[in-house]
């Protein structure tokens, strides 16, 4: 085993810096006379290694919103065609919660879907008093799926015949079929052909789905996989602790630190110390600091850039958590509060909705983040600048939703809706 070096030292900015260059964030993005496709996501997935799925849809759904971050408005239809058609770049499975991956990766997670096939067992999953794995109703559903894939929960029920008993599953009152499909997904054996217009999925089995060179390919080992999957964590968060690598991926503690030991000895990930973050954390040695970070863009909730709460915490001074199922007199910030990047800083938290019918891009609220509004973070932009910045941010992504307006409210709240409000005006395409 190699000496380990003593750990590089690097000041938050300097963190915040790299976090945001090995995500894509440092940058503005550039004016494109041609709206972004295949290759952005491509590009975007490569450097993520994932998109989280959600189905929530205030403003956009959440594993659009990190392309959009990252290359502006763009063509989503490049999605559907990356998850529906031969050869599919990308295939759907359990990796940061429910997440489009490359099935290169949907391999690579085999080890992850086995763990979660012991788990059901240990706990005794069942459906209608049977272990789950042995349920005939899961077995029927396999062979409807064999026949006839790829299938909606719906269609599978439809096939079956009859409206389904309903099986409560994580707080969902759903039919057998569905709980039958969603167990054979959390398992591996089946995947996703693509999502319908209503966003449901159309199950199928993995075979059917990756394409030929993937499957032909050798399934590696549980030790190869984890290191992989360790180290495109690794690069994606430039700089990071070992739950935060752990989390990427939604894997054990204990394994991620034996892989990290390793990538340690063998000079892929640098040990560094930055004040106010606790440690141990890592570098990868790809990652570098940029002399300035420019970007400016709205994040999802699910955006990788905040996933990991301590880190967001650490990094920015932002104690940021989703209050979707928080009662709403107890929400903080809002409903769906998107965090707004400027610079190397969260500035802003924006609670936003996507009104539809009436083409209009509604702010619910609009908050300076705390260590900007107190003062505390020297250096920060102004409340201005702030507000003018978000006002063109909130005016692209309302062209790019199709929305014609952005408009706070009479009832919005926050100490930066006044300040929006008069810079939203002159926006105005």
């Amino acid at each position: 085993m190699t000496r380990v070096p003593p750990p590089e030292q690097l000041t938050r900015a300097q963190a915040r810096r790299a976090v945001l260059r090995a995500s894509g964030l440092h940058r503005r993005r550039p004016e494109r006379p041609v709206v972004p496709g295949t290759r952005a996501l491509q590009q975007v997935v490569d450097r993520l290694g994932l998109l989280q799925i959600d189905s929530v849809n205030v403003l956009a759904r959440a594993h659009l919103m990190p392309v959009y971050a990252r290359v502006g408005p763009w063509d989503t239809a490049a999605l559907d065609r990356a998850t529906s058609r031969a050869p599919r770049r990308l295939v759907e499975t359990w990796a940061h919660e429910a997440s489009f991956v490359p099935p290169a990766t949907f391999r690579d997670l085999a080890f992850r879907r086995a763990a979660s096939r012991a788990r059901v067992e240990r706990r005794g999953d069942a459906l209608h008093g049977v272990p789950i794995g042995d349920a005939p109703e899961v077995a029927r559903v396999r062979a409807v799926i064999d026949e006839r894939g790829p299938l909606t929960a719906r269609e599978v029920q439809d096939v079956l015949g009859g409206d389904g008993r309903r099986a409560e599953a994580w707080g969902w009152a759903w039919t057998d079929a569905k709980r039958a499909l969603e167990h054979l997904f959390l398992v591996g054996e089946l995947t996703s052909a693509g999502r319908t217009a209503q966003f449901e999925r159309r199950y199928d089995r993995p075979d059917r789905v990756l394409p030929p060179d993937v499957l032909a390919a050798p399934a590696a080992d549980e030790p190869t996989a984890r290191r992989r999957l360790v180290e495109q964590a690794a690069r994606a968060h430039g700089v990071a602790s070992v739950r935060c690598l752990a989390d990427h991926w939604r894997t054990a503690l204990a394994p991620t630190r034996g892989v990290v030991d390793e990538l340690v000895d063998e000079g892929v990930l640098v040990p560094v110390e930055v004040p106010g973050w606790r440690g141990p954390l890592y570098r990868h040695r790809d990652a570098t600091v940029p002399r300035r970070a420019e970007g400016r863009t709205l994040l999802s909730p699910f955006d990788p850039l905040v996933w990991e709460r301590t880190r967001t915490e650490s990094l920015f001074g932002l104690r940021y958590r989703i209050e979707i199922y928080v009662p709403a007199h107890a929400r903080v910030w809002g409903y769906y509060v998107l965090p707004f990047l400027l610079a190397d800083r969260l500035v802003a938290l924006v609670d936003l909705k996507a009104d539809r019918r009436d083409g209009v891009l509604r702010v619910h609220a609009a908050h300076r983040t705390p260590g900007e509004a107190s003062g505390t973070d020297a250096g920060g932009p102004s409340v201005v600048e702030v507000a003018h910045e978000l006002a063109a941010e909130l005016w692209q992504v309302a062209r790019w939703l199709g929305l014609e307006d952005v408009r706070t409210g009479p009832d919005a709240g926050g100490d930066l809706v006044v300040p929006l409000a008069r810079a939203l005006r002159p926006a105005t395409p």
